[in-house]
């Protein structure tokens, strides 16, 4: 499964998810929409944060620590 996070460098919630992504323990990277426009480009990404999952937008803006916690334990079994 790949997971990237599309935020933006002063985005304040990623920090957040990556502590709940790490104590999830979900691999994860992050792609700055500063440094990989190609990634707005591709997704059509106008928010940040984004979490996309095997190609997929799964969450556009924060998601709940819930829905989080849902959506990664459904795919890990």
């Amino acid at each position: 499964m790949e997971v990237i996070l599309a935020v933006t460098k002063s985005c304040h919630h990623c920090p957040i998810l990556e502590r709940e992504l790490k104590r999830m323990e979900v691999p994860y990277c992050v792609r700055y929409f500063e440094d990989h426009p190609e990634v707005i480009e591709k997704y059509g990404l106008r928010t940040s944060p984004v979490v996309i999952v095997d190609g997929q937008v799964v969450f556009k803006g924060m998601p709940s620590i819930s829905e989080l916690e849902r959506f990664f334990s459904e795919r890990k079994t």
